[in-house]
């Protein structure tokens, strides 16, 4: 057993220098742009810059559209094929997994195709960009959501909010939601990070996003480009924080609902 124990720390501790030692490698680099000297010169040029702001914002409000969207979308679809229709279940999921075999290429360019012609010419409106971020955060979302609602018994609970009168829509916003709050969360987060790191479709479809402004910045400048990296990867590991954060504080929600 202690030679287990001791194989596993070695493998434990060799997979954080292999994963970290890019990261400080990275933010040692980001702190030389004064020559001799470390400092945090590329992060004060990375924040005074308002196109930093324009393109960030841009991304956020993207993600936002992106998240309320495919929730609208996701939700519903799920519960539906969990509640009525259980054996179309493998075909959602092989619909959902699409995305993974798909170039993003081939998706903006059928994108552009769609919405570019008669009688739908969208091109000069974002809702290309935001259905191309649906799709790329599609088999995230569903599949977040697949495993909420599969760890919950759908339906007593839809029989029950029947029996009481209960419309659909106050089943799924009131029923369904909160008995999946984890799980659409992580979906969320998810689809924010994808969104926020998607370089491809803001840059064929010619929209401001965070990722076009970190390869447009990186062309010109050394240090900064390092500086905005680490931060993107900051805002992503936040994300993954924040759903262990609520999925802990869940957990104990339920195990007291459950005591008393």
């Amino acid at each position: 057993m202690k030679r287990v124990n001791l194989f596993a720390w070695i493998i434990f501790i060799l997979g954080i220098i292999y994963f970290f030692l890019p990261l400080f490698s990275t933010f040692e680099f980001s702190l030389r742009m004064k020559k001799g000297v470390y400092s945090f010169e590329a992060y004060r040029v990375a924040f005074q810059d308002p196109k930093f702001y324009y393109n960030f914002g841009y991304s956020v409000l993207w993600a936002v559209l992106t998240i309320l969207f495919s929730l609208i979308l996701v939700v519903p679809t799920a519960y539906w094929v969990h509640w009525r229709l259980p054996k179309a279940r493998p075909i959602v999921e092989f619909i959902t997994l699409m995305p993974f075999v798909t170039p993003a290429v081939v998706l903006t360019f059928g994108l552009i195709r769609l919405y570019g012609s008669p009688p739908l010419v969208l091109t000069s409106t974002p809702i290309p960009l935001i259905a191309g971020y649906i799709v790329l955060s599609l088999p995230y979302m569903f599949r977040s959501v697949d495993a909420g609602l599969r760890a919950i018994d759908i339906r007593t609970l839809t029989e029950a909010a029947l029996s009481l009168g209960a419309g659909w829509g106050t089943i799924i916003t009131q029923v369904i939601f909160p008995n999946i709050r984890v799980a659409i969360l992580s979906g969320v987060f998810l689809t924010f990070a994808i969104v926020m790191g998607e370089f491809v479709f803001a840059s064929l479809l010619s929209w401001p996003a965070f990722a076009t402004y970190l390869e447009e910045i990186g062309s010109m400048r050394a240090y900064t480009p390092q500086a905005l990296s680490l931060m993107s990867f900051f805002i992503t590991w936040s994300m993954m924080m924040l759903i262990q954060w609520l999925g802990r504080g869940a957990g104990r929600a339920e195990e007291i609902a459950v005591g008393h």
